[in-house]
């Protein structure tokens, strides 16, 4: 039983929660803007709408306090620079006409003026804008969103808590603008930054803010003294402000390490620790500092990133823990639970006894309500939930999904030289090179090509029963037909078939795999309007048949040239997908890397000679420490040429990567012994090219001349440029031509206009090169 004063004390509330709606409703109001059929006026008015309903159902699930601010049209980043008004030069005229098309031109880029870059949010799978930053820089306060969006919450009498992304984080994720030397270091703004958010914290306790929570989950990183210096400063300075609300500081993804004792001894008033998974070790580390005398402490007790039933007793046992080392002790999920899909109860599909081990942001509700209420008011109060839960949690470790002997004895099995080609890189090149007999500069696109509108309603018609799998698999054949067709005409050398049959690359697979659970409306926002239904992988993987073969070779039977397999790799599969936390991550990466090995080789043998493996997901998922990094890579890497190691050397292996900071991975990425990687590479303008060059990359490699998460048309000229950009790095016999990434969410008339330019600017290029002589 817990103290009296300790009782007192516990509150519930979260960080965030998923801003789409039941059925979406942001994306549609979103898109339908941006094509002209929604108002500026209805979209704020779906907005409101869909704010009001999240904080209605978390007040009447419970929580005390609810956050304001978490809701974006596109990127909560994006509007901590539009609130602290960072502004990129090249788009102020937009905003200053009409803020929000400046605000989505900073997003997605104009015809005419290119959009920020976008990167992975720390090791997650969301993508944030990131800010560009230099000595010139001047922010001004624009509270006006957060202010109006906690006003919206007070006026429903609720409590309400604004959620900003604090300072030290806003810089430590920000770039030097183009034109500012790459020496840059935003941190050095910090002085000027800093009374900009006094400005808005002010405005905040003005408008009934009582408390501000600031994110920092920079700090959760490896920090050098200057950084942590500065992250004292900050708060330093901000704590002293008079006038002010209170202040808490949240961290999430990881343990605060060297920046715990900075945020604990700083005056603020309350820290939000995670103390799930490797984060646990704030517990011991806050003890090691004295705790928080005085403070108030909000606990991350609940995963936020996952998706299983959380273990209630354990979490009361750290809860009861930290009662002694706090003034207040709070519960909460770990992170803002934007990161998991709305409701479980949703998904009717999934059998009833798997569906009570899972617990999306609804249920997570539920959990953080359930454990603050036992906090509270004593453990006798909650024993029916406690009694539930554990017999879901013995249900689930009970279960034969979750043990395969099969599969279990194969990969232990695995030898070192099952994850090795046998033959070196430069004897493998030359029999591709011999039998593929392609160009310099060759050119190909990733993989997906537009999913159209008919596409999508095929596969409705299909689920429904309006056509049948005859009618569906004709209207499959046409696409791959006219995918290839254009292709051949607009001259690109390596094909795709297009994947007008996958709905998402990640779940298409694990919908043919065993030991994997799909859902119908776990929606997920990855950016933007871009949601995906990241697949649960709840047991042992197998491959029970082949799943992309027969379609890759109806599209080879279509054209003599050749056409590229397309497979998501094992690391990438594990990063889309939820994946199961009652075993090592690297022994469920060899699993899944069996099953596709099992694919490959059938590609191959029905006379695939490109396969594409692709690894996104490869950088988001290093660990955010350091310290951890080396035995993550060393499974990620071996997973990798476990899938494509038992090809014969004549078989060309690509891989792909996007949308991440590459410069940490290099030494991976050459790991890997593909023989072709493509690189997302428009937007941070051949970075990850420089990136290669400087650590002696081998093989071949293609850095996107074409930003696909764009709208906007590049000319023929501006991928020559950047294609010429490339080729400072990587020579011409090593260089491939492509864009950044699959053309899934493009439309067709822009896709089209885009590779018959990309094609245009290789032949220019082409044309400017001495070809080399044979070697």
């Amino acid at each position: 039983m817990t103290t009296k004063s300790a009782v007192a004390a516990a509150r519930a509330t979260v960080y965030g929660y998923p801003r789409q709606g039941r059925r979406r409703e942001l994306k549609k109001a979103v898109e339908g803007y941006w094509k002209g059929r929604v108002t500026a006026d209805a979209l704020r008015a779906t907005a409101v709408e869909l704010r009001r309903t999240n904080w209605r159902q978390l007040a009447e699930a419970g929580i005390h306090e609810v956050p304001t601010g978490d809701f974006s049209y596109y990127d909560h980043v994006l509007d901590t620079t539009v609130m602290v008004g960072a502004i990129p030069a090249r788009h102020r005229a937009a905003v200053a006409a009409d803020a929000l098309e400046g605000y989505f031109a900073m997003a997605r880029g104009t015809q005419d003026v290119a959009p920020l870059e976008m990167t992975k949010w720390f090791d997650t799978n969301y993508h944030y804008l990131v800010p560009e930053l230099g000595p010139d820089t001047v922010f001004t306060a624009d509270p006006a969103k957060q202010v109006a969006e906690l006003a919206e919450a007070l006026a429903l009498g609720l409590t309400a808590r604004p959620v900003l992304v604090g300072p030290v984080t806003y810089l430590l994720l920000a770039k030097p603008a183009p034109g500012v030397p790459a020496d840059f270091d935003p941190l050095t703004l910090l002085d000027r930054l800093l009374p900009v958010y006094a400005e808005v914290l002010a405005d905040l306790r003005a408008a009934g803010a009582e408390w501000v929570q600031l994110d920092e989950p920079a700090l959760v990183q490896d920090r050098a003294p200057a950084e942590l210096n500065a992250a004292e400063r900050a708060y330093r300075d901000l704590g002293a402000l008079p006038n002010r609300p209170k202040l808490l500081v949240a961290s999430y993804f990881d343990r605060l390490g060297a920046a715990l004792p900075v945020l604990a001894k700083a005056p603020v008033d309350g820290l939000a620790l995670d103390f799930t998974g490797a984060a646990g070790a704030n517990l011991d580390d806050l003890a090691a500092v004295g705790g928080l005398p005085g403070k108030r402490l909000v606990a991350g007790v609940v995963n936020g990133r996952n998706i299983w039933v959380n273990d209630l007793e354990k979490s009361l046992s750290t809860l009861g823990t930290l009662l002694g080392l706090a003034d207040r002790v709070d519960v909460s999920a770990s992170c803002s639970l934007l990161h998991v899909p709305l409701d479980a109860a949703a998904e009717r599909e999934i059998q009833p006894q798997i569906l009570r081990w899972l617990a999306f942001a609804k249920q997570k509700t539920a959990e953080v309500v359930t454990l603050a209420r036992g906090l509270a008011q004593g453990t006798d109060t909650i024993a029916a939930e406690l009694a539930a839960n554990r017999a879901d949690l013995a249900s689930r470790a009970a279960s034969p999904i979750t043990h395969d002997p099969a599969v279990r004895a194969r990969a232990a099995a695995v030898t070192e030289a099952d994850a090795r080609r046998p033959q070196p890189y430069a004897e493998r090149a030359a029999a591709q090179r011999a039998h593929l007999g392609l160009p310099l500069l060759p050119t190909t696109t990733i993989g997906s090509f537009p999913q159209t509108d008919e596409l999508r309603a095929a596969r409705a018609d299909l689920r429904a029963g309006r056509i049948d799998p005859a009618g569906y698999e004709e209207r499959i054949r046409a696409e791959i037909q006219a995918v290839i067709s254009f292709q051949e005409k607009a001259g690109l050398d390596v094909l795709v078939h297009g994947e007008p049959e996958r709905n998402d690359m990640v779940q298409y697979f694990a919908e043919q795999l065993t030991g994997y659970l799909a859902t119908r409306h776990g929606w997920v926002q990855s950016y933007g309007t871009r949601y995906v239904r990241p697949p649960i992988l709840a047991g042992d993987i197998s491959r029970p048949e082949p799943m992309t073969v027969r379609w890759t070779a109806y599209a080879q039977s279509l054209t003599g040239r050749p056409v590229k397999g397309m497979l998501t790799g094992p690391v990438t599969m594990l990063a889309w997908s939820f994946v199961r936390d009652d075993q090592p991550l690297g022994d469920t990466a060899r699993q899944v890397a069996l099953a596709l090995r099992d694919e490959v080789n059938d590609l191959e043998a029905a006379g695939t000679s490109v396969i594409q493996v692709d690894e996104p997901a490869l950088r988001e998922t290093l660990p955010l420490r350091a310290a951890d990094h080396r035995a993550y890579l060393a499974w990620a890497t071996e997973a990798f040429r476990l899938t494509t190691g038992g090809v014969r050397p004549g078989t060309q292996i690509h891989t792909h990567m996007c949308y991440a900071e590459f410069g940490d991975i290099v030494q991976a990425i050459d790991d890997l012994d593909a023989d072709v990687i493509s690189l997302e590479a428009a937007r941070s303008h051949m970075q990850v090219a420089r990136e290669l060059a400087a650590h002696g990359y081998p093989r071949e490699a293609g850095p996107g001349v074409y930003d696909i998460h764009s709208p906007r048309v590049p000319g023929t000229e501006e991928a020559a440029s950047l294609l010429r950009k490339g080729l400072a790095a990587i020579p011409a016999e090593r260089l491939w031509v492509n864009p950044d990434c699959g053309l899934k969410t493009r439309d067709w008339p822009e896709t089209r206009a885009s590779l018959e330019n990309l094609v245009a600017a290789a032949r220019t290029v082409r044309a400017e090169i001495e070809v080399p002589s044979a070697s």
